[in-house]
């Protein structure tokens, strides 16, 4: 059961279901849901339902100046059903739903974000030490490193958690880049779940050669919830 839609490269991609637990996993899991239920709402933090009245943030894209001499990029990347792409060379955000025949990536972009998900336009990333951008600015060449190219996934990019009691999620086959998603660690072993950023810059190598240099600063907006993305760069990084 899929559903068609455009994909990088004019590459198809499929909506596909996944089963989270067998038939003697599935009533645990339901009885561990039903203890989390009277923790701030079912999954509070990790799957948040947030209501709009407590959005205050209003400005998204790009936002202007961050820190350590960088450029701000600002989104909302609550929604599972979203891919917001990021286009470094003319400073333009863009948002598509993901699904339905219409679904179609921009013809500019350079890296997307979907919630702490990510993925490029036929580039790839570095994960470096430098934990800020000055760092990043006054280095003179690239530094040692592996650089890590996106993977084809049918099991990261969550599109539908609404079948969990039922004991599957929903998932969008698609491209993702797993360094540059190590920005933000979900670790949910225990409940709540716990959020740690990596604190890292990360380099990102773009189709056309040039580079960039990345660093997620936070995933809350002003009210707290979570999923809406503050991500400080240099573009372009000149080495």
């Amino acid at each position: 059961m899929g559903v068609r839609i455009t994909g990088k490269n004019s590459a198809t991609m499929n909506i596909k279901f996944k089963k989270l637990f067998n038939v003697s996993q599935l009533g645990a899991a339901v009885t561990a849901v039903a203890l989390l239920s009277s923790c701030n709402g079912m999954f509070s933090g990790i799957y948040d339902n947030e209501d709009e009245s407590t959005k205050f943030d209003t400005d998204y894209g790009f936002i202007g100046a961050g820190d350590d001499g960088s450029m701000r990029i600002y989104i909302d990347a609550s929604s599972y059903t979203v891919w917001n792409y990021l286009d470094l060379h003319n400073r333009r955000a863009v948002s598509e739903e993901i699904g339905g025949e219409e679904n179609t990536e921009p013809e500019k972009w350079d890296f997307a974000v979907h919630r702490y998900d990510t993925k490029t336009n036929s580039g790839r990333v570095m994960a470096t030490s430098l934990t800020s951008l000055a760092q990043a600015a006054s280095l003179t060449s690239a530094p040692a490193g592996e650089w890590t190219e996106d993977i084809w996934t049918t099991n990261k990019i969550t599109v539908d958690m609404s079948h969990m009691m039922d004991g599957y999620l929903v998932y969008d086959e698609s491209f993702y880049n797993p360094t540059l998603s190590g920005w933000l660690n979900v670790d949910t072993s225990s409940m709540p779940p716990s959020y740690s950023m990596s604190d890292r810059v990360y380099l990102l190598e773009l189709a056309d050669g040039t580079h960039a240099a990345i660093k997620l600063v936070n995933y809350m907006d002003n009210a707290g919830v979570k999923g809406f993305m503050t991500i400080d760069y240099i573009y372009p990084l000149k080495f």
